[in-house]
Order: structure tokens, then C-alpha cells, then sequence
């Protein structure tokens, strides 16, 4: 049985960690189908030198074959961390002609070159597109039996429920699209998937490293394989792309059905999202010159778009003397639920807004990049702070210690 699919194939670099690899959504999922044992097709545009990347992979897997289009240049991404915004390079001013792809099981990308038609008795859709998510059938595409997978925002976005509930945007996109199966991805809640038979919350997966880059594309076709081709229901299949995409943060690698089943990631344990949406991070470090201020804005937006309140001394109070800043701070540090520390330089202020947080048992989750598993954090080790030398993992960790707490 074969699988279709069609995606952008884009060059993706990143520094921190670093990564120079050519994959993009349609080119990673294709693999990853590969990898599970299924027939695939992969339908896209490349470039002269991309087309060179994408011939590789069809050597190395004998059950991928493509079907392509001509472009000038690829698409790249740039990242200066993975969880950052990237740089986009090469999008064409006008898009390439759609891509035709006609099959029985289709899994089907947002793309920033061109579009995929697409005609199916199953797909799954993913699209793609922070700006203004496009429904399936925008563009003439037909499936007999449709899945959607969606981030959060994206759904919202497709339901034009600003505050509505996962629930509530599910239903309204399922009756809106003729759509058999939605799921809406949670972040560390894990995902909801909505049938008409009922809807179900899967997990997602600790690791002891998270890995962003392509961890959505391989969510898609983990559940894509299960769903269309083993014939999963979705709730199943969509537990299983959880345990892959977990596989695949922590290794960078993709994981075949056997590493899959025996892979021993434990579930996030989550209460409600009612429950863990309030929770306040105390975001301690130093800020005294700009390399330190952009690393506290870094975390700063990433844990607020993880769903959590910040207090942050620095946007909160700011600079002044003793008098002026300490009580304040301490008084914060009571108020929050725990706390989230960036250790890079031993920061006196920093070390003691640790100590105290502990003291008072507040959680304490540690970003050093520069000290992890030196002699230096010694004391924030030996009391049970979390410490890691990863700045993704770090605002992962601190998200799942959040909704756990």
C-alpha cells in the first residue's frame, strides 16, 4: 500500500543546537513513512542542488520515490535557536504552479512555493500557515475521509473562535470542513482528537531532550501511517505519533514501529488546563548588559507562549538600588509557583533568588549552558533543581514541572 505525500523539501540551519540538514514538512514526513516500512511518493518542488539532497534519501530508502516540480531556489530556514523564529530565504514573490497528486491515502502540507491539489480517499492535512491557516477544499482538494492536525492557534484561527475552547473549535471545523477526525495539539497537554464517536486526550511524552525543528511534521505522519495504512483508530494512532514525535525530540532521529513500541518515555502528567493556566514563573538572571537582557527576553516570550505568566524582575521592576528592588523581588519569588533560573556566569543576584526559592520549596528549573555538571552548581544539584545545559529542553522542562505542580 502507498502513501502520497506532499510538502515543501527546504533547507533548515540551525546554530544552538546545531543543524544543517534539507528536510522541510513534506520531505521529513516522507521519511519518516519510509522508515515505518510503507511505499512512499513524495510530491514536491526542488531546486538543481536541492534535487541532489532529495536523491539521496531515495537512495537510502528503497520504498521512497518522488515526483517533482522545477524551481530556481529552495526554500531555507535559519535559526539562531530552535525554538526561535526563523529567517525564510527564497520564497518566491509568485507561487509555482499547484502540484496534482492523485492517490488513496494522501498526507498533505501547507506550502510556501507552490500548493498541492490533492484527490483522495484519505488524507490527512496539516497546513501549515501562521499567518491564515487555508481549509482543505480551498483550493479544490477532495478526501472521502479527512484528518486535520492543527496547533492550537491554528485551530482557532480556522474556527474563528478567538477564545473558544479545543472542544469547541474541533466541532466547529469538523462540521465546517466534512472532516472525519481533528486533532488540535497541546503543547505539553498533550493532543485532543475529536471524532464524531467522541473526543479523547492523548499525552504527550517526557524526554530527557527536546529537539523543535520538524517535531510537528513527524506527528503528522506517524498518525498519518497509523491512521490510513495499519488502520489505528485515531485516538491510537495519534497516541503513537505522540510516542514517535517523543523519540524524535530526544534523539533527532526517526523512529521505526519496533523502537516505537518498546521506547519507555513516561506520559506528561498533566492537571486540567484550566488548572495549569495560571501558573507564575519567576524568570531570575542577570541583565546588565545586552547579551544577558536578550537571553531574559528570549525566555521571557517563550514561556509566556508555553501558556504560562511571567514575573520578570527586569520588565517587572527593574533596576535600583537595594532598598529599592530586594523586598520586592523576594516578595515575587513567594507569590510564584516556581521558578525558572539562567545560570551562565554565576550571577551573585541570580545564585541567592535560587537558594531562597528552594528554601521555601519552589520548584526550580536551571538554563546554563556554560556550567551544567560542574563543580559551580554543586548546591542547586545536591537541592533537587532541575538543570539543563539545552535552552529548549530548559522551557519545555519548565512548562511540564508547571502543569504537573
Amino acid at each position: 500500500m502507498t502513501i502520497h505525500v506532499t510538502g515543501g523539501f527546504y533547507y533548515e540551519r540551525c546554530i544552538r543546537p546545531s543543524w544543517d540538514e534539507a528536510y522541510g514538512s513534506g520531505g521529513r514526513a516522507a521519511v519518516v513513512i519510509a522508515t515505518c516500512g510503507s511505499d512512499v511518493v513524495f510530491h514536491t518542488y526542488t531546486s538543481d542542488n536541492s534535487a541532489k539532497h532529495l536523491q539521496m534519501y531515495t537512495h537510502m530508502f528503497g520504498k521512497l520515490t518522488t515526483h517533482t516540480a522545477s524551481i530556481d531556489k529552495a526554500v531555507s530556514f535559519y535559526y539562531l535557536h530552535d525554538l526561535g523564529d526563523p529567517q525564510i530565504d527564497h520564497v518566491p514573490t509568485t507561487p509555482s504552479a499547484p502540484l496534482q497528486v492523485r492517490g488513496k491515502h494522501v498526507v498533505r502540507f501547507g506550502m510556501l512555493e507552490g500548493d498541492a491539489i490533492v484527490d483522495a480517499d484519505w488524507a490527512v492535512y496539516d497546513p501549515q500557515n501562521q499567518g491564515a491557516p487555508v481549509p482543505f477544499d480551498a483550493n479544490g482538494s477532495k478526501a472521502k475521509h479527512l484528518a486535520l492536525v492543527l496547533n492550537s492557534w491554528e485551530a482557532r484561527q480556522m474556527a474563528a473562535l478567538t477564545e473558544g475552547s479545543a472542544q469547541q473549535c474541533a466541532e466547529k471545523i469538523a462540521r465546517e470542513q466534512n472532516a472525519e477526525v481533528v486533532i488540535i495539539k497541546q503543547g505539553a497537554q498533550g493532543a485532543l482528537v475529536w471524532t464524531a464517536s467522541g473526543t479523547s486526550q492523548v499525552p504527550a511524552y517526557r524526554t530527557a531532550n527536546v529537539w523543535k525543528i520538524g517535531s510537528g511534521d513527524c506527528f503528522v505522519a506517524y498518525f498519518a501511517q497509523a491512521w490510513m495504512e495499519d488502520g489505528l483508530a485515531p485516538a491510537l494512532a495519534a497516541d503513537r505519533a505522540s510516542r514517535a514525535t517523543a523519540y524524535y525530540c530526544e534523539t533527532q532521529g526517526f523512529a521505526t514501529l519496533q523502537q516505537i513500541e518498546h521506547a519507555k518515555h513516561a506520559p506528561i502528567m498533566c492537571k486540567t488546563i484550566e488548572q495549569s493556566a495560571n501558573k507564575m514563573v519567576y524568570l531570575a538572571g542577570p541583565f546588565f548588559h545586552l547579551g544577558q537582557i536578550w537571553i531574559i527576553e528570549q525566555a521571557r516570550t517563550l514561556l509566556k507562549s508555553a501558556g504560562l505568566n511571567v514575573f520578570s524582575p527586569f520588565h517587572d521592576i527593574g533596576l535600583g538600588s537595594a532598598s529599592d528592588v530586594v523586598q520586592k523581588d523576594i516578595d515575587a519569588i513567594k507569590k510564584c509557583d516556581l521558578m525558572f533560573a539562567i545560570a551562565d556566569g554565576l550571577d551573585p543576584g541570580t545564585i541567592f533568588e535560587i537558594g531562597y526559592a528552594r528554601s521555601i520549596n519552589k520548584p526550580v528549573v536551571i538554563y546554563s549552558e556554560l556550567h551544567s555538571g560542574e563543580e559551580a552548581l554543586k548546591m542547586m544539584d545536591g537541592t533537587a533543581c532541575d538543570i539543563y545545559q539545552n535552552f529548549t529542553t530548559s522551557i519545555y522542562a519548565t512548562r511540564w514541572k508547571a502543569v504537573e505542580t
